[in-house]
């Protein structure tokens, strides 16, 4: 978890790679197609509880339904086998309304600026307003999960990778 533009991403997808010699099965779960668009990050963490983290407890496949950013609506059910590692990736992903299923949360950061860069580099300059309006909700998000304190990794992604804590 951590701010957008972060390197959550980044990350993610290198420890699953590290990890494939070690566990027998391992996938990412990019918030990105959970979120109801740039609006999406209130009611993000429900979804995941009942459709994914629930039915992965009790050894069953979880579901969700992907976002089309482009055609601003939900787009096709993806379903979720059990793993023997699930990262998820993304702003809220280490959601209280879960918190007892998280085995590690990692808190990744970057500067606002390096962060909202990246974010236009990705997203283009018309997504501006919408970039600045997620990083007010996901702060109010973080302040009201206490996610960062809860972390028990902390990094700084602003140029490569720095451990904070853990």
């Amino acid at each position: 978890d951590g701010p957008a533009g972060s390197g959550k991403t980044t990350l993610a997808d290198a420890v699953v790679a590290a990890s494939r010699h070690r566990v027998p099965s391992a996938r990412v779960l990019h918030m990105d197609d959970m979120y109801q668009g740039w609006s999406g990050l209130g009611d993000v963490a429900s979804r995941i509880r009942d459709g994914i983290v629930v039915p992965l407890g009790a050894g069953l496949p979880g579901r969700y339904r992907r976002w089309d950013w482009l055609a601003s609506a939900w787009a096709e059910e993806h379903v979720v086998g059990p793993v023997s590692l699930l990262v998820v990736e993304g702003v809220g992903s280490g959601a209280l309304e879960y918190a007892d299923a998280i085995g590690t949360l990692v808190w990744v950061s970057a500067p606002a600026e390096v962060r909202l860069a990246r974010g236009l580099e990705r997203d283009g300059e018309a997504m501006l307003g919408h970039w600045e309006q997620w990083m007010v909700d996901e702060a109010a998000h973080f302040a009201a999960q206490r996610t960062r304190e809860r972390a028990d990794v902390v990094l700084d992604a602003a140029d490569g990778w720095r451990l904070v804590e853990g």
